[in-house]
């Protein structure tokens, strides 16, 4: 057997440093609602009160309400409120918050400390090395990192915000553009109605000879280009109707939902907007981002100055044990010495990505101003435009209906010119329809020009088509 071993436990010096570590660790924890309050907060000032943003735990409230929502037809804001509690390609987009909170916990804490043990043999005589290491460097630049950590997780925040109200606005032009793709369906229905009633009279003229072969033609081509057209509105309503259920993230039995008839009526006034570029320098997410980045990278440029000569500086306590001799204790210091790298390079590349950042700031904010100044005018000529459908227009086809009614019933007019009036009736209220689907759209770009995360000025793709135009009289 070998001689008896002498062991001694560590000093109180040691128990204080082992403490201490403990203590830093725990100081740095997960918030308990992960950051998402917030972005709830940005996203209800923007979409209104009552919005809900989907947690990373999910629940049966959510889908419940998804549920209620559905039963019943859509308005705009539930839409939204759908695409938001149920699509997955956000919920996926928040996930970077919680990367970003894991991020600041990580910044907070303490690298773990060393423990060495080595047990070597010399014939009879037994050694037992034991060391502990503790991450000084790292110690002191822990404030450093968390606050880096901190904006990171700040523009974290404000880019989950923008997922958001991305979301949000992108469903907003999916569901306008949806109800009117419908409501157009319904007109170029009654285009192909009016054309199908008026080729089998033509036909039915021209077989006993009352009409000529051309005019006859005339009607039969009026009513094949109806009818394609009537293909085509079909297929553009059947196409917006699913990009909306993309955004809705339904599927199954949730594809049964419900669309109003017609598209919100128009406003009686446009909304008025004073100072449109205060309000998108103050509200717009994307410029709170770009800020948080500069901030963030003037703060990395001081934490590599700190760690520019020195970036690795470990202290130990040494405790070795002999069984024929007294025991050693001591300490040791572990760091980089900075004969090749002296940390220039570090520097000056913060130094760079921090100027990069402010050009990149400076960029931001003056494409959201130009893009706020630019969304406002399209709103005002979005809604010029359906008030004069509205005011002036439509109500002067009615006119012109009711008085070829009159015609006819004095028989003045024939009945092919009393159903190509009818169909030149439906096209202008399809224009109509077109200009308020864009004024509706044009409203939606201008609240996320205004706050939102920026690129407020793209458009869904435009869904509107000619029908084919009417002809007068005097066939």
């Amino acid at each position: 057997m070998y001689p008896p071993i002498h062991r001694t436990f560590p000093r109180p010096k040691l128990l204080v440093a082992a403490g201490m570590t403990l203590v830093l660790g725990a100081c740095a924890s997960f918030s308990p609602d992960g950051g998402f309050n917030r972005v709830e907060r940005e996203a209800q000032a923007r979409l209104g009160a009552g919005i809900q943003v989907p947690r990373p735990a999910p629940g049966k409230l959510p889908a419940e309400r998804v549920r209620a929502l559905l039963a019943k037809p859509l308005s705009a804001d539930d839409a939204v409120q759908v695409a938001l509690l149920n699509n997955p390609g956000l919920k996926a987009s928040l996930g970077e918050l919680q990367i970003a909170e894991a991020d600041l916990v990580q910044a907070g804490r303490l690298r773990n400390p060393g423990f060495y043990f080595a047990r070597l043999t010399h014939g009879p005589e037994v050694e037992l090395d034991r060391a502990f290491t503790l991450d000084v460097l790292g110690l002191f630049t822990i404030p450093l990192k968390t606050e880096i950590a901190s904006r990171r997780f700040e523009q974290a925040q404000l880019g989950a915000a923008g997922d958001v109200v991305r979301l949000a606005a992108e469903t907003r032009r999916a569901y306008f553009n949806a109800v009117a793709a419908q409501q157009t369906l319904q007109y170029a229905e009654q285009v192909q109605t009016a054309a199908d009633a008026s080729a089998q009279l033509a036909q039915r003229m021209a077989r006993v000879g009352n009409w000529s072969k051309l005019t006859q033609m005339r009607e039969q081509l009026f009513y094949a280009e109806a009818t394609a057209q009537l293909a085509r509105a079909k297929q553009n309503a059947i196409a917006q109707r699913e990009q909306l259920t993309r955004l809705m993230g339904l599927w199954g039995n949730e594809l049964a939902f419900k669309l109003p008839e017609r598209l919100p009526p128009l406003p009686a006034h446009p909304a008025a907007r004073q100072e449109v570029e205060a309000t998108t320098m103050r509200s717009r997410l994307d410029v709170q981002m770009a800020k948080q980045a500069a901030l963030g990278m003037a703060q990395s440029i001081g934490l590599s100055k700190a760690t520019r000569f020195v970036d690795v500086l470990d202290l130990g306590y040494q405790h070795n044990t002999f069984n024929d001799a007294p025991r050693q204790t001591g300490y040791e210091i572990g760091l980089q010495l900075p004969i090749f790298d002296w940390g220039d390079a570090k520097v000056a590349r913060a130094k760079a990505a921090y100027m990069q950042a402010l050009n990149r700031t400076a960029e931001t904010a003056i494409n959201a101003r130009s893009e706020a100044r630019e969304a406002y005018q399209a709103y005002r000529t979005a809604y010029d435009v359906a008030k004069h459908y509205q005011e002036d227009i439509v109500p002067l086809r009615k006119k012109i209906s009711d008085e070829q009614m009159l015609r006819y019933n004095g028989m003045l007019i024939s009945v092919f010119e009393l159903i190509a009036d009818a169909r030149e009736q439906v096209m202008s209220v399809n224009g109509y329809i077109d200009a308020l689907r864009d004024y509706w759209i044009a409203d939606t770009d201008l609240q996320g020009a205004l706050s939102g995360p920026g690129g407020g000025m793209t458009r869904a793709a435009n869904s509107s088509f000619s029908l084919p135009a009417a002809r007068g009289g005097g066939y």
